[in-house]
């Protein structure tokens, strides 16, 4: 079986090539340069040539978003329309790569896979169409595959970030009332491969570390495995850090379709980040 993996030079799609490859999967990693996914024609020849693709282009600026909303809207919707219409027309799976900002975050519990969709940003409203775009074009054919707070070795992260910030500044203050799901690049991109073998159903699921815990929490660890005291870490407010974009107080995202279908979620934040941290951090040290 063979793969083709959009986006492949980005943290998760980085990731997604390596595991395939550490599995024995085929996959051929299109970067910008490669493929103008905007062609359709290009895109249908491209498609052909695979049984799985999996979308990870996208417009991930969530601030940028704000104010190029349409360029936005091309990376994120118009794209994987394009690339659905092609799988369905050669009938190849398509994943689509989606977020939790398709929430507007007001929950108090986990949302499950079902859950109608409330708009609150520019990048939620794109990642949304995208969304639509490809169970529309790909109805039979589509994995849309949600995640959240992802962090990872290859690429700009909170923990890389926030390790960084303590180690210059010796300080660093972090909201308390952001509520999400701290999750491994590696590990989503095992949850699709394992999601493609188990001959999935097409539908929406949930790939996201289980549990849940606050930026600030989650900031403490990161600062803790970087070798550095957590009391650097202070707890502040979203009002103390008024963005272009608003972020959702509430990003947990359930698991009961994987349960449902035998398909083992991610396991415990806490667990997959001690797992995670030397190699996420290996440089910070």
């Amino acid at each position: 079986m063979s793969w083709m993996v959009t986006g492949a030079r980005g943290m998760l799609g980085t990731d997604l090539c390596r595991v395939l490859d550490e599995h024995d999967v085929a996959v051929t990693p299109y970067h910008r340069e490669d493929l103008d996914l905007l062609d359709p024609v290009a895109v249908s020849r491209a498609v052909a040539d695979h049984e799985v693709i999996v979308n990870c282009a996208a417009w991930t600026a969530v601030d940028d978003a704000e104010t190029h909303e349409d360029a936005a809207l091309e990376v994120n919707a118009v794209v994987p329309g394009i690339l659905a219409t092609a799988a369905a027309e050669h009938g190849r799976r398509i994943v689509q790569v989606s977020t939790d900002y398709v929430f507007d975050g007001t929950a108090r519990t986990p949302y499950d896979e079902d859950a109608p969709v409330a708009l609150a940003s520019a990048y939620g409203r794109t990642k949304a169409a995208g969304e639509a775009a490809v169970r529309l074009a790909a109805p039979d054919h589509h994995l849309v595959v949600r995640t959240a707070w992802l962090y990872g070795e290859h690429g700009g992260c909170f923990p890389r970030t926030i390790a960084r910030v303590a180690r210059e500044r010796g300080a660093v203050s972090v909201v308390t009332d952001q509520v999400g799901q701290p999750t491994w690049t590696v590990d989503v991109a095992e949850l699709i491969l394992r999601l493609v073998r188990a001959d999935a159903p097409a539908g929406t699921w949930h790939a996201t570390s289980t549990g849940e815990t606050s930026w600030f929490e989650f900031a403490r660890r990161v600062v803790a495995a970087a070798g550095l005291d957590p009391e650097v870490v202070s707890p502040t407010d979203s009002a103390s850090f008024v963005r272009p974009a608003p972020r959702p107080a509430y990003s947990v995202l359930g698991h009961d379709k994987l349960h449902a279908h035998g398909i083992e979620p991610i396991g415990p934040w806490e667990q997959r980040w001690e797992q995670a941290a030397p190699d996420v951090l290996a440089d910070l040290r």
